[in-house]
């Protein structure tokens, strides 16, 4: 059986790049405030940071995957099969749904931002 992503993994994951980048721009503000440069940050405080693109794919991949995932069991108990109960079919096509609607949530706060900024003055 193939792992699936969950919606709470790539919401922590959100979070924590949130936090990441809060504290860069903390530390380049405090830095500007104090008008001086520690030097170059050493090569291990250097993390790389995925583009959003990346992040948003795997945020859908992630969400096809578990949709997939209640399907096959929705099928597999439709089926009769003796392994899967009526619980988990129900917890995975929650899980789904779960999924789907904060996709849903996410991808329209993308659009309302991008509309905000297209209708910035210049």
């Amino acid at each position: 059986m193939v792992q699936r992503a969950d919606i709470n993994n790539v919401l922590s994951e959100i979070r924590n790049l949130r936090s990441q980048m809060m504290q860069n721009q903390r530390i380049d503000q405090d830095q500007s405030v104090r008008g001086r440069v520690d030097g170059p940050r050493s090569v291990q405080e250097t993390k790389e940071v995925p583009s959003f693109n990346d992040m948003l794919g795997k945020a859908v991949n992630g969400v096809n995957e578990v949709q997939s995932q209640a399907n096959e069991l929705r099928t597999a108990y439709e089926m009769g099969d003796p392994n899967v109960d009526i619980t988990r079919v129900m917890i995975a096509a929650q899980k789904s749904t779960v999924s789907f609607e904060a996709l849903t949530q996410v991808r329209n706060r993308v659009v309302r931002a991008y509309e905000d900024i297209m209708n910035m003055p210049i």
